[in-house]
């Protein structure tokens, strides 16, 4: 039987990360100073690779475009959940919550592409170091990284337009500080099998078989870095790689324990999800400017030229 417009739900109901306003407040300072520092050092990144041309390379090509991601995928959730925070009302309209399950996805998925093209990166950089410049040209990682953007369009569409379609008649609390696929799927009130298994199909392809694709490309690249008879120069290979592949795990690890499954909650779904789209967003800058020496060089001139520009118009 068809439900009445009547009965079906018009918003959602947040329930965060806690109930006591205490915590919350807490939560609040936490979020605050990470999504501040997210936008600061990503975009410092971003900044200090356009500036200095010895860094006009793919790999920081791919860097500038893995800063944007990271700056879009913490503005999807960190701006909402510091105001529900702070509001006795933690209510979401049903189109603001299927907009951000969308944009969720759709740079959640960009992301993941996107760290599959800099593993090939670093590999072809690697394994196939003379063919570099010409692999590797600046039509091909434009056209690459158009790739991601499009791969998670279409991994948010297919993703969100199995939820979208389900029908809410209630109960709409949802146990989560933002809209999500499976959160969702077990307040709808009819048979959620088939958008249940398209989620696990869509994300476990995307998620496991990107993650496979990552490790194939470092077994590769470890093969060969460890036939570099230079202890220098297997330790710039390895150091170049590193970075990369601790952002893999970061990234993929709590994604893959969050959707390779059916749509059933655990306590540790939240910690993992603040994990992935906060605290990940936060680290990565730490961690490619500490693990990068161009990178910190980088920024120190970027520095000195501010402010020898600043000294100078202030004087």
């Amino acid at each position: 039987m068809a439900l009445s417009n009547e009965t079906r739900v018009t918003q959602f109901i947040l329930l965060g990360l806690s109930s006591n306003p205490d915590i919350e407040i807490v939560f609040f300072v936490l979020f605050l100073v990470m999504y501040q520092l997210t936008i600061a050092g990503n975009l410092l990144i971003m900044i200090t690779i356009y500036v200095e041309s010895q860094l006009h390379t793919p790999m920081y090509f791919f860097l500038i475009n893995l800063s944007f991601i990271d700056l879009c995928f913490s503005t999807v959730t960190v701006p909402r959940s510091l105001v529900l925070f702070l509001s006795t009302s933690k209510t979401i309209s049903f189109t603001d919550c299927m907009t951000q399950l969308f944009f969720i996805h759709f740079i959640g998925g960009a992301e993941c592409f996107h760290l599959i093209l800099m593993a090939y990166d670093r590999y072809v950089a690697i394994c196939n170091p003379l063919r570099y410049t010409t692999i590797m040209n600046r039509r091909v990682c434009l056209l690459m990284v158009i790739s991601t953007w499009v791969g998670g369009f279409i991994h948010a569409f297919s993703q969100s337009l199995p939820i979208i379609q389900l029908p809410f008649c209630g109960p709409n609390e949802i146990d989560h500080f933002f809209c999500d696929g499976p959160t969702l799927s077990v307040l709808a009130c009819s048979n959620t099998f088939i958008s249940e298994r398209a989620d696990m199909i869509n994300s476990g392809s995307l998620t496991v078989g990107g993650l496979l694709l990552v490790l194939i490309s470092y077994a590769y690249i470890i093969s060969t870095v460890l036939k570099i008879r230079s202890d220098e120069g297997r330790r710039k290979a390895f150091s170049t790689c590193a970075s990369h592949l601790l952002v893999v795990i970061l990234f993929y690890g709590p994604i893959v324990f969050s959707y390779m499954r059916p749509s059933v909650i655990f306590a540790a779904d939240k910690p993992l999800s603040v994990f992935y789209t906060t605290v990940t967003p936060f680290l990565n800058p730490c961690i490619y400017t500490l693990r990068n020496e161009k990178v910190r060089h980088a920024m120190k001139k970027l520095g000195g030229r501010t402010l020898s520009f600043l000294g100078t118009h202030v004087n």
